[in-house]
Order: C-alpha cells, then structure tokens, then sequence
C-alpha cells in the first residue's frame, strides 16, 4: 500500500500578501486552490491515505485526511517537516509532495510504479516554463544529470549553460521504508545541525555516500509557485489532464 504526505508547513513568504492570513498551498490557480490540484491527482492515481504536514496557521486545514504537526516550521526546513510523519514513513512506501506544485495522476501512478527504493520525478521540458517565470532561467534553475541509467547524477548546484541541464526537480517524490531509514539515520546524527536542512540538500547527501536515486519524468501537467508572478506563467496550462 502506498500513502501521501502533503508537506505544508511552511509560509511562502515570497508570495507576499497572499500568504499573509493563510497557508501557501491555499493559492488559487484556475479556480482552485494548490491543495485541490494535489488531493485530485493523488486520489486519481488510487492513493486513499493522505496526509498534511501542518505548521503555519495549521488551523486553516479542514481535509478530512490525517494531520502531522511541525510546531517548530519557522525554525527547521523541509526535511524535519517530513520527519513529522515518521511512523508512515517508517511503515510504508509514500508519495511526498510540496504544497507549492501541481501535477498529475499520470505521474503519481509512475513514482509508484517505480520499483527503487528512492525516486523522484523532474520536468525535462522544463526551459519553456523556466523562460515565463525568470528574465534569465539559469538565475534560478539548478543543475539535474542523470547515468545512462536513468538514475539520478547531480542535483542542485548552479549552473552557467541551460544546455549542462536536463531536467528540474520540482517537488514530487517516493520513499520507501529503507530509504526513511536512511534519512532517520542521518537526521539523528546530525542532531540540531540537521535542522535547515532542506530535500536538494538530502538528495546531494545520498548521491555523495552512494544512494540509488531513480528518476521518473513528469507525464502531463506540472509547474511549481513560488513568487505570485508565477501563476501567470501557468495561466495557459490544461488543467483538464490533472486527474488522467
């Protein structure tokens, strides 16, 4: 059985007003909220199980879904956030999600299918987006290669040719119950220190002490909000596909 873990905890403070009064994944993008587009692709792909992983103005969230609480998400980055739900994590395979992306059923279901014990999927079209949301794609996008393969290479760093790119990570990922392991063992030796660290951060981590990490391409519709100016960048995608 597959579970989901939404993580939602922080405040995306770079998009101004529109998180002021309330969580980042409650942004609207045609017509519904970030949260909607996630809970109708997970669902679609047949995962019934689903959790958030609350912390900012965590009383907002009504889902009949279970809740994880990270009362220290001004403190600590994603990877502690995800922490919170240790005892899925532990028991499971799960999707985890950033509440700041939308994608599609079709990609779920090809995290899940995936049979490594860590995967995560990236957009290798992602030079068309990238080009709507910054005047200059490289002042954001970081470095993505893969092994002949398909397992993950190098991640995260920047980069002066979109060329050296192939792809951009965005969010989307499976973790199977010894891959937690894995990143429960670091967490507790790392201590205090661990808790900035952020998903990029983890994923550089295993690639350096020699984790398989599997790579599986977005199929349909994808994007990810992190500035209010990017919800014009999507504002032409075909939302009709999320559930297909």
């Amino acid at each position: 059985m597959t579970r989901a873990i939404i993580l939602a905890a922080g405040r995306g403070s770079r998009m101004g007003e529109l998180t002021a009064e309330q969580p980042k994944c409650f942004t609207r993008l045609h017509d519904r909220r970030l949260l909607d587009w996630q809970l109708l692709a997970l669902r679609a792909a047949g995962i019934s199980q689903i959790a958030i992983v609350r912390g900012y103005n965590a009383g907002s969230f009504t889902e009949p879904v279970q809740y994880f609480d990270n009362p220290r998400w001004a403190q600590t980055n994603m990877v502690r956030t995800l922490a919170a739900a240790h005892s899925w994590l532990e028991a499971d395979d799960c999707i985890v999600s950033y509440s700041d992306i939308f994608y599609s059923a079709a990609t779920v279901r090809a995290l899940v299918a995936c049979a490594a014990e860590l995967a995560i999927s990236y957009d290798p079209n992602w030079l068309e987006v990238w080009q709507k949301r910054f005047a200059d794609p490289l002042a954001d996008a970081e470095t993505f290669r893969r092994h002949p393969d398909g397992s993950l290479a190098e991640i995260g760093a920047r980069s002066d040719s979109v060329d050296a790119i192939e792809g951009q990570y965005m969010g989307l990922l499976k973790f199977t119950p010894p891959a937690w392991q894995r990143v429960a063992a670091l967490l507790d030796e790392r201590g205090a220190a661990a808790d900035k660290l952020d998903m990029t951060s983890l994923l550089r981590h295993g690639l350096e002490t020699g984790w398989h990490i599997a790579t599986v391409p977005v199929v349909g519709p994808w994007g990810e909000i992190d500035f209010a100016s990017d919800l014009a960048a999507y504002a032409e995608v075909d939302f009709s596909h999320v559930a297909d």
